[in-house]
């Protein structure tokens, strides 16, 4: 008999197995019959009750966060966050044939799993989209409850569109350098999450390049484990010589920001300034197309780590730099500016 992962988002014929749909950010979702929800404080899970036997099952549907990695680096870095952070897993994941839902992508895979003496099957499925991620997270030590897990994989849709951020690729040479080469918004992202204590967090820094020799920089840093959100900003001119990128910053300051009640990772109120070090900065740039993700990546390097970029990123083929992804057209900026915030 052919075997059935857990994870497949196929449409099956189970009647009634879950109340009317809800929605919990970008994700709707059935909730089995019998089972209980509970509100965390970056995401929902849904659990069976105590059947006295010690057997059970759960799905944690997590609130998205910023990334400006590929699909399958958001389902290997969540994979270890989320799964691995919470039980034993000693295998690697079986993984389902990735697939498209609204524009995103989808990619998924499961293993079997120890925790003290519980063993167990757990299943992950990301979803990449619009400068976001959104992961659920499905785990049981028992068979009792397929049938209800089943229906509950079969209720989950995104209830937004995502759009392909596809970029054309634009080779640098002497003829073409201009504003127009590097125009638009770039970002440089990392997303953490520790599944085991409902902690996340992600910083974003991002550029946005104008025609007319103006940019802005923006950055945020949101933790779970912190009661405060990062913002940067920094406002200047640059300009282009062959491959060198010059930044002129002329303005500038960092922020402390509470975090919103309902969504920690929103911005609540401003509780602290101070200056901020602006720094006059060469860059060596680089337009480079990846074939394997069809995205073409803003590529800084300098001598010596920046006050901009914080610590080199962990490219091979390009050390003492970071790579900027394009952001999405219909999500710029990818950072929100804090209500009342006035761009200078």
């Amino acid at each position: 008999m052919k075997k059935i992962f857990i994870y497949l988002l196929i449409m099956l014929s189970i009647q009634n197995s879950y109340a009317q749909k809800q929605t919990y950010d970008v994700v709707n979702f059935g909730i089995p019959n019998g089972w209980d929800k509970t509100e965390l404080p970056n995401g929902i899970q849904l659990s069976t009750k105590d059947d006295g036997y010690g057997n059970y099952a759960a799905a944690v549907i997590i609130h998205t966060v910023a990334t400006t990695a590929s699909a399958t680096e958001n389902f290997n870095n969540s994979w270890q966050a989320l799964v691995k952070g919470t039980v034993k897993v000693n295998e690697k994941p079986a993984m389902q044939q990735p697939g498209k839902d609204k524009g995103w992508d989808i990619v998924s895979g499961q293993a079997e799993y120890t925790d003290g003496s519980n063993k167990g099957l757990v299943t992950l499925i990301t979803a990449t989209g619009n400068g976001k991620m959104a992961n659920v997270v499905i785990i049981a030590n028992t068979n009792k409850y397929q049938a209800d897990i089943l229906a509950f994989v079969n209720s989950l849709e995104l209830n937004e569109n995502a759009t392909s951020t596809q970029t054309e690729n634009t080779p640098v040479s002497e003829s073409n350098i201009g504003q127009s080469s590097i125009a638009g918004s770039w970002s440089y992202g990392i997303s953490e999450t520790q599944f085991g204590t409902m902690t996340n967090g992600y910083s974003t820094r991002q550029y946005t390049f104008k025609n007319d020799g103006t940019y802005q920089y923006r950055y945020k840093v949101f933790s779970s484990t912190m009661n405060v959100l990062i913002f940067q900003y920094e406002s200047g001119k640059y300009s282009l010589n062959g491959n060198q990128l010059t930044m002129a910053p002329l303005s500038g300051g960092n922020e402390e920001w509470s975090q919103n009640q309902n969504h920690p990772d929103q911005w609540g109120k401003l509780l602290k300034t101070s200056k901020r070090k602006l720094e006059e900065i060469t860059y060596t740039f680089t337009l480079h197309y990846f074939s394997g993700i069809d995205e073409t990546d803003l590529i800084l390097q300098t001598s010596e780590p920046t006050e901009r970029e914080g610590p080199f990123g962990s490219m091979q083929d390009y050390p003492n730099g970071w790579a900027f992804k394009p952001c999405n057209p219909n999500y710029t900026p990818l950072i929100e500016n804090p209500l009342g915030f006035k761009n200078n």
